[in-house]
């Protein structure tokens, strides 16, 4: 009997929860009322587009004070731009040379025919957009030979500057010098077809006395230079260089008596560079201005000859080998009397790749002759004359 009792309580223990639950359940699904829906606030177009409008307004903002502060001078010796716009014709002119040499001496050095552009070109404070067309395609001169190709961006501020290229070399190359041949013939200026190139590469360079000395002055004509002043300059280079070199096409003479070390396919190397240099604005006269700028520079390169890694290993020496030195050069001279300019600009690029070997010397540089005006003056300097 106690038995019995005992089984009975504890059957009821355990069935409890369950038929709590089933109640509850029963209680939920009868007395169960739908919820009230949501309501939710619908975004108005307006709204949407106030939103809109009020970021670009502070993104506006927070540009224009940036570039406040990476253009603020002392006025007594650099005049800010008064103009929003610029108009400009340019005629440039691109020279290109190459000097490959053995370490017996042996050298050829190659350069193609200068070419010559016109472009047109439509500013906004700081930057440059424009197209340019080469004379030789438009006279019907250049059909016959690969078309070259280069872009460029500059961009100068107050503080500092940055120029982005790309250059790819035709086909129209000549043998412009050569040493160490024993040959019958002159082949200086003779044609040659089995060199081409392409470069890309980034400079950026820090103006140390900004507020003094300008580059604008003289390469984008946005600012005026008042007073003579220099300044020291520090930067740093990217850049990439593929030449593709067939020997084979050399003149039958020349092929037959060419060091082993020039007779390559290609050559591919990267390099990078810090440099440290000094740039000076001459103010010679009333609103004219030249300006000499030079950039001597520590490189690291790392090289690829026909497809190959070249041998640098761990060592430190070896190491070494891999560091040569590169130069950056610009001049220019500008008449800017805020409203008018016209001037011409001189900007060369050198690069020395050295192997025990073999060398190369690849310099590419252009000349700009241009003239133009600025218009649609700031709002600041309307009411003032000039």
């Amino acid at each position: 009997m106690k038995q019995l009792s005992l089984l009975t309580i504890l059957l009821a223990f355990l069935l409890y929860p369950a038929q709590g639950s089933a109640q509850v359940e029963k209680q939920d699904s009868v007395g169960s009322t739908e919820p009230a829906p949501v309501s939710y606030p619908r975004l108005l177009l307006s709204s949407l587009t106030d939103g809109i409008v009020r970021s670009i307004q502070f993104t506006g903002q927070g540009i224009k004070k940036v570039g406040v502060k990476l253009n603020t001078v002392d006025t007594t010796y650099i005049s800010p731009n008064k103009y929003n716009l610029a108009f400009m014709l340019e005629q440039s002119s691109w020279y290109e040379h190459y000097r490959l040499g053995s370490n017996d001496g042996q050298s050829l050095s190659f350069a193609p025919h200068i070419n010559t552009k016109l472009g047109v070109y439509f500013g906004w404070r700081w930057i440059f957009l424009g197209v340019s067309f080469d004379i030789r395609d438009l006279l019907g001169k250049g059909k016959n030979k690969a078309p070259r190709k280069e872009i460029v961006f500059n961009l100068y501020s107050a503080k500092f500057g940055v120029d982005l290229y790309y250059r790819k070399t035709g086909s129209d190359f000549k043998i412009s010098s050569y040493e160490n041949f024993n040959l019958n013939k002159d082949y200086t200026n003779t044609p040659f077809n089995g060199f081409q190139s392409n470069i890309k590469g980034l400079n950026a360079y820090w103006i140390f006395n900004h507020k003094h000395f300008s580059y604008p002055a003289a390469y984008s004509q946005s600012t005026n230079q008042r007073k003579s002043c220099g300044s020291l300059l520090a930067g740093f280079s990217y850049s990439q260089h593929n030449i593709s070199f067939d020997y084979t096409q050399l003149p039958d003479e020349m092929r037959q008596q060419l060091s082993p070390s020039l007779q390559f396919h290609s050559l591919r190397y990267t390099d990078y560079n810090l440099s440290v240099g000094y740039g000076y604005n001459w103010v010679f006269a009333k609103n004219c201005l030249l300006n000499v700028s030079l950039l001597p520079a520590v490189a690291y390169k790392k090289s690829r000859i026909n497809d190959q890694p070249t041998q640098s290993g761990t060592s430190w020496a070896q190491w070494i080998r891999d560091i040569n030195f590169d130069l950056i050069t610009r001049a220019g001279i500008t008449w800017n009397n805020s409203k008018y300019y016209v001037g011409a600009s001189l900007v060369l690029h050198t690069y020395d790749y050295r192997k025990p070997t073999f060398s190369m010397t690849n310099s590419f540089g252009s000349l700009r002759i241009y003239m133009g005006f600025n218009f649609w003056k700031k709002k600041e300097y309307r009411d003032k004359k000039e």
